[in-house]
């Protein structure tokens, strides 16, 4: 039978791990600051960040809200950000994305200083872990090295393949395994012969952004699945594999809902943390 990954427990785990760890940092008269940046009310991201500050109230460090108009223009938004970049009593910067059309991101992106860059996005953070050096790690891939370090699923040595290229999922989800030392293979919309490759892999992390696209056809028998997708189809929720379908198949696998969302928070506290260490 195959085995549910808890995501909602591994990332409990986690926080309660960084919880113990700022009171440590407060007892040496350390705080913590996180500043939250939104531009606009997409309700999605409204979720998002209230998730992110209650994180916050949780493990004890303070959230900084900035809620910005639709409107906002994007130097107005560079001002901010340069603003908390020189603010010593805040630790990390985040921006939630998607920001409205009228911002390019990846300047944005760009303007926030690297050891404030809890998100992991910046240029310099996603160069150091390519290279294996110190700095923050894309929250959500790095979740997901750790849904599979505490499950106690062995990557060294594996084939894992990753379905989607992304800048904040796919690229750096390879770069991780390969850090682990896992054997990896990315694939995305002009791989040829998709299902025969994704049924070489052991780990198959599938971030390609259609729902329940995955079926048993993509599986070798006992692989591990990582579905990172997340999808509303008829008022439920579904990711980028189908559940079912696939479920006698494999030897373990993420749910969606209570997967990997919850990790990607729990992976933000854990930077977060580590922003006042440095």
């Amino acid at each position: 039978m195959a085995r549910i990954i808890d995501g909602k427990m591994i990332s409990q785990q986690i926080k309660d791990e960084c919880k113990e760890e700022v009171a440590v940092l407060k007892e040496q008269g350390k705080s913590i600051c996180l500043a939250v940046v939104q531009v606009g009310a997409d309700p999605a991201s409204s979720i998002y960040v209230n998730n992110k500050k209650k994180a916050c109230a949780y493990i004890g460090i303070e959230s900084l809200s900035y809620e910005l108009p639709e409107e906002t223009t994007q130097e107005e938004l560079l001002s901010l950000v340069e603003k908390l970049n020189q603010q010593k009593d805040v630790n990390g910067i985040l921006v939630q994305l998607p920001l409205p059309a009228h911002i390019d991101e990846d300047k944005v992106i760009q303007a926030i200083s690297p050891l404030k860059d809890v998100d992991g996005f910046h240029p310099a953070s996603v160069g150091a872990m390519c290279i294996g050096q110190p700095g923050f790690l894309s929250c959500t891939p790095a979740g997901i090295i750790q849904l599979l370090k505490r499950s106690d699923v062995e990557i060294a040595g594996k084939e894992c393949v990753v379905i989607g290229r992304s800048n904040i999922v796919g690229k750096p989800m390879a770069l991780l395994l390969l850090r682990e030392n896992g054997t990896v293979t990315v694939c995305h919309s002009k791989t040829q012969n998709l299902k025969e490759v994704a049924k070489r892999a052991d780990i198959l992390i599938a971030a390609i952004g259609k729902p329940r696209m995955i079926n048993h056809e993509y599986i070798k028998e006992g692989a591990v699945v990582i579905d990172v997708g997340i999808h509303r189809e008829n008022g439920k929720m579904c990711g980028d594999v189908d559940f079912a379908d696939v479920l006698d198949h494999v030897s373990a696998i993420t749910p969606v809902p209570g997967g990997v969302g919850p990790m990607t928070i729990a992976m933000l506290m854990r930077n977060c943390v580590e922003s006042a260490k440095r």
